[in-house]
């Protein structure tokens, strides 16, 4: 009897190599494809090592999902479809949506074409809380209306419209994750378009002071990559009433960047004071998800709460 086969798209990045590695841990056959301009190989090494220990298989396709060639080979034999990879960064769609829009929509489509033509069983894909752009109202739930502020968010939209569209129209089961500031062990501190967790984290440990883009009273619902996890690998197993659904996944709690930051510190027993400098263009300033829904629905509960969640990545940091 076959087993089932899981591709992670981007999983040479944070948030895809941590699926991996518990998909690997847990028996499961795995298969990547990143084409390594954001990912990076050393952060399969504990991917690597599961496989080595005898646990399911794995496979790392170096490949664009822009090649419509490189995505039908990867979706060979593959059953659940994890789809992590993009260019994740609303500062960089700003610079640059040309760039990003072939990857985030183009390349999602071609993923999608792929996936259908496969005949794979759930097409799981990591969408954005920067789908709900300004709006005041707190929290933001699944039912609101979408009005993105950027191209990464405007992407994202898009996608998931494809995903709904792919589930009408060609039956390809798929559930759309709309993560909320994710963080975690390997997420990268020195790129610009960094996330705030690593950069705060890293400034503070090694003496530094830490850059507040901003008042620092902006608000983020910061969602520990554990639960991401979990939430994956619950839509993968959600039944008929999740396909073409959107759910939000995040803590259901919102913190200041300036509160956060004294919160890292006190971890390292410093007192921080911030530098600030000016606000960063596309950036929104409240966020707060309800997740109801996706509690209902997949049955998701967030396990590791932020002060766990920055206790494990400062330790892995």
């Amino acid at each position: 009897m076959s087993r089932d086969r899981y591709l992670v798209t981007g999983g040479a990045g944070f948030i895809g190599s941590n699926l991996a590695e518990s998909l690997l841990r847990d028996g499961h056959d795995v298969r990547v494809i990143d084409d390594l301009s954001t990912g990076r190989r050393e952060n399969l090494a504990e991917v690597d090592a599961w496989a080595a220990e005898g646990g399911g298989s794995f496979e790392l396709h170096e490949a664009d999902i822009r090649d419509a060639a490189a995505c039908a080979a990867a979706m060979e034999g593959v059953t659940y479809v994890l789809h992590e990879a993009a260019i994740p960064s609303v500062q960089r769609s700003v610079r640059d949506p040309w760039t990003t829009n072939g990857v985030n929509v183009n390349g999602s489509l071609q993923l999608l074409t792929a996936a259908r033509d496969a005949g794979v069983q759930r097409f799981v894909f990591a969408s954005s809380s920067s789908i709900y752009g300004e709006s005041p109202k707190l929290p933001k739930v699944e039912t609101m209306e979408s009005d993105p502020i950027s191209p990464y968010g405007l992407q994202k939209l898009a996608a998931e419209s494809y995903c709904r569209m792919f589930y009408r129209l060609y039956q390809l089961p798929t559930v759309c994750l709309r993560y909320f500031n994710v963080f975690g062990p390997r997420q990268d501190p020195g790129s610009e378009y960094s996330a705030v967790i690593p950069r705060f984290i890293t400034s503070i440990r090694d003496g530094r002071t830490p850059v507040v883009y901003g008042d620092g009273g902006q608000t983020r619902d910061f969602t520990f990559v554990q639960n991401v996890v979990d939430a994956n690998r619950l839509a993968c197993q959600a039944d008929e009433c999740a396909f073409g659904k959107k759910f939000n996944i995040a803590c259901g709690e919102r913190i200041s960047l300036l509160d956060l930051i004294e919160k890292i510190g006190k971890h390292y027993g410093v007192d921080v004071k911030p530098q600030h400098a000016a606000a960063r263009e596309g950036d929104i300033r409240h966020s707060e998800a309800g997740i109801d829904r996706a509690a209902e629905v997949l049955g998701y509960r967030p396990k590791i709460d932020l002060d766990e969640g920055l206790r494990r990545t400062a330790a892995a940091s």
